[in-house]
């Protein structure tokens, strides 16, 4: 005779279910990151134009930080470790922009570093041509007048109007009037 009890066929759900639940798990934790080629391949071009900008010779320590994260990106993604070269080529990334833009900033002030010396040289130039064109003359002549300040008025003219109020009229034959002996007596 064959006993079935219940407890027996419980035993038996239960096995199954783990081992599916261990098989799932087995293959979730196979399942990775998929391969960043993507940002390889971006990391990789950036890395291109800051050389092509000069970062080697103006950002060459950042380049070199941008190189240094590309060589571990690609040990990384020999190894299988998708993740860690994904993130490693993000910052391969952003440090070779960081070079592009220290490598353009440097080539602009070399080029207007350039052009101040040009300016420079052409001013003197200049100079030396107006000197040798300008007839001898003595050298008191040939430099400017020294300009002095404009000497405060009298403090006669300071004072108040007469009182005769407001605005005086010029006559119209052409003589100035006489100065009024109002504005002298005002003054202590």
């Amino acid at each position: 005779m064959h006993i079935f009890s219940p407890l027996a066929g419980s035993v038996g759900r239960i096995g199954k279910a783990t081992a599916f639940l261990a098989l799932t798990l087995a293959l979730a934790g196979c399942a990775t990151v998929p391969p960043p080629d993507d940002s390889m391949n971006f990391a990789q071009t950036q890395l291109q134009a800051a050389r092509d900008a000069g970062a080697a010779d103006y950002a060459p320590v950042d380049l070199g930080f941008a190189q240094d994260k590309f060589q571990q990106a690609q040990a990384a993604m020999a190894a299988r470790k998708y993740a860690d070269a994904a993130n490693l080529a993000e910052e391969s990334r952003a440090d070779a922009e960081l070079a592009r833009a220290k490598a353009r900033l440097g080539a602009a002030r070399a080029q207007i570093q350039s052009k101040v010396q040009d300016n420079t040289r052409l001013r003197a130039q200049g100079e030396q041509a107006a000197a040798a064109d300008a007839p001898s003359a003595p050298a008191a002549a040939a430099a400017p007048a020294p300009t002095e300040d404009m000497p405060a008025p009298a403090s006669t003219e300071l004072s108040m109007p007469p009182s005769g109020g407001g605005f005086q009229t010029l006559p119209d034959n052409g003589q100035q009037p006489a100065p009024s002996s109002s504005v002298q007596e005002m003054q202590p």
